[in-house]
């Protein structure tokens, strides 16, 4: 496959996270093509272990319509600089009250890649631990935070329609069935 240049964008809409619009590409044999898309900073998604239970969410997403979602503890990279790991960490303690002393990448990926360019950075935490304060949401946040049984992956599995969380809960029973996590 031949590659492609941004030749050009023109932006129609900037909100608080994303800015919206139209971008040019021109490949190697001269044609011009554009795309509609949506810039995003990216974010991170959080798998969190212990001997037990995984660490998930429910909070309803307004703008899907869906009134209790169940997730994995996740978040906007939406702080200037601030790397992904450092974003995972600062997310698992606003969003569920926990550290954790063990952290490995697990995967990236672009969660709608046809129109938007926000990248998910998926970790795995481990060795987990309560922070001093507890969870401390953002303001608008309504968290649930939901310890789920691993022996009970399934479930939480069906319930789940968000793509990161299932990513993350199907690698996590890939593991647990192979017996290496």
């Amino acid at each position: 496959m031949s590659g492609f240049e941004p030749v050009g964008s023109d932006i129609k809409w900037q909100g608080k996270i994303i800015t919206a619009g139209v971008a040019s590409y021109r490949y190697p044999d001269g044609r011009l093509v554009t795309r509609d898309k949506v810039w995003h900073p990216g974010a991170v998604g959080i798998l969190a272990v212990d001997a037990e239970q995984v660490w998930l969410t429910r909070q309803p997403r307004e703008v899907a319509g869906m009134t209790d979602s169940l997730e994995i503890p996740a978040g906007k990279l939406d702080v200037p600089g601030e790397p992904p790991l450092q974003c995972a960490q600062r997310e698992l303690v606003e969003e569920i009250g926990m550290h954790a002393d063990s952290w490995s990448e697990l995967s990236g990926f672009y969660s709608s890649a046809g129109f938007s360019d926000e990248r998910v950075w998926l970790y795995l935490a481990r060795d987990l631990s309560a922070a001093e304060g507890g969870a401390q949401p953002e303001e608008g946040e309504r968290i649930e935070i939901v310890p789920w049984p691993t022996d009970r992956l399934d479930e939480a599995i069906s319930e789940c329609q968000d793509a990161k969380s299932l990513i993350a809960l199907l690698w996590l029973t890939a593991e647990l069935t192979r017996g290496t996590l």
